[in-house]
């Protein structure tokens, strides 16, 4: 059963193309993790926050995930993380054409 991931953080950029090119080996880094289906990158510039949603195979996978991405995060020096981890209802997703 699919678990979702819901995180964001203080950041002040880059944003846009700047945050591509910045962030392509971070990006490339998550796409080997363990369990990942995928993940959406998020950017809020007006509101200096940035973060993803991330869709896991499993819940030990995205508690793994958050755990070491919160670590991580912190090394670069970020105050705090928000985060939320929901179990997917597949069914109802899939009539609203989740990509599951």
């Amino acid at each position: 059963m699919p678990y979702l991931l819901q995180v964001d953080f203080p950041y002040q950029g880059p944003w846009g193309d700047a945050m591509t090119a910045a962030m392509r080996g971070l990006a490339e880094s998550i796409a080997n993790e363990p369990g990942l289906i995928w993940k959406i990158w998020t950017e809020n510039p007006a509101a200096e926050e940035a973060g993803g949603i991330y869709l896991f195979q499993d819940l030990p996978a995205a508690q793994a995930y958050l755990a070491m991405h919160t670590q991580r995060l912190q090394g670069f020096g970020v105050p705090s993380v928000n985060s939320k981890i929901f179990q997917v209802n597949q069914a109802l997703s899939q009539i609203d054409r989740a990509a599951l």
